[in-house]
């Protein structure tokens, strides 16, 4: 299931191959396809994407004065973009965005499960928190700012999947946080994040203190970003050897 890093990456492979391309007609959607339809058409325009926790938005530009048209996408469990030959669609190629070229490529919005969506508008969702990967500091404020939440109740497992504080950790990164952090997963969150606090508070540690408790003692909050970064530096470094190997350059782009 995607969570931030690859939301990330589609972001990052979108802007990199769609960056110097041109677009051109109106978006296509497919008849079951679990958004709206897309008003909005131009003889040339640009595509660009930025992600943050478990949404990507995209831009859509036109080259003249014509205002922009924005979507927000949210991966569902098997949602992932593809650029490829206009002429062999994927299947499942729920929302499309043809090129100003000859023979034309399609960049599609591509999800066999069908539980991603897409809404109109460039807002993202108001009640997801900061971005765990790209907002560090502003996750963790608001973490530990809000720890008489009701939310943090409930285990640290559950926690963990809240959006409203940890915008893109999913069961993935769930799992692999709390093994590094060596923390009982029904452990309650309040608990476990009432210590960071107090840690991050205490004058009277030295530096040498504070570096033996992050080394005995990995910081949970810290594992939250850390571990999508890991993430994502390991789907580029992926991504770069592929394309490095590939001999044919007209083969199909892979699925990110």
């Amino acid at each position: 299931m995607p969570e931030c890093p690859e939301l990330h990456l589609a972001g990052r492979f979108i802007n990199e191959a769609c960056g110097g391309l041109l677009f051109e007609g109106s978006v296509q959607r497919s008849a079951v396809g679990r958004g709206p339809e897309v008003p909005f058409s131009s003889e040339a325009y640009k595509v660009t994407a930025a992600s943050r926790g478990k949404e990507l938005r995209l831009t859509l530009a036109p080259l003249g004065p014509a205002p922009s048209q924005a979507l927000v996408f949210r991966f569902g469990m098997s949602g992932s973009f593809r650029l490829c030959a206009a002429s062999s669609l994927p299947r499942h190629a729920h929302l499309r965005f043809f090129t100003r070229e000859s023979p034309p490529r399609a960049l599609c919005f591509v999800d066999p499960r069908r539980f991603g969506t897409w809404r109109l508008g460039e807002a993202w969702q108001p009640e997801r928190g900061p971005c765990v990967l790209l907002e560090y500091p502003a996750f963790r404020e608001n973490v530990l700012k809000n720890l008489e939440d009701k939310a943090f109740d409930r285990p640290i497992c559950e926690a963990l999947l809240n959006q409203k504080y940890f915008n893109g950790i999913g069961n993935y990164l769930r799992a692999e946080i709390l093994y590094r952090a060596k923390i009982p997963p029904f452990e309650k969150a309040r608990t476990v994040l009432e210590a960071l606090k107090q840690q991050q508070q205490d004058s009277s540690l030295t530096l040498s203190k504070k570096l033996k408790l992050k080394r005995d003692n990995p910081d949970l909050l810290e594992l939250c970003h850390t571990v999508p970064m890991e993430v994502v530096a390991a789907g580029q470094t992926s991504r770069k050897k592929h394309a490095h190997l590939k001999a044919d350059p007209e083969a199909p782009t892979p699925t990110v």
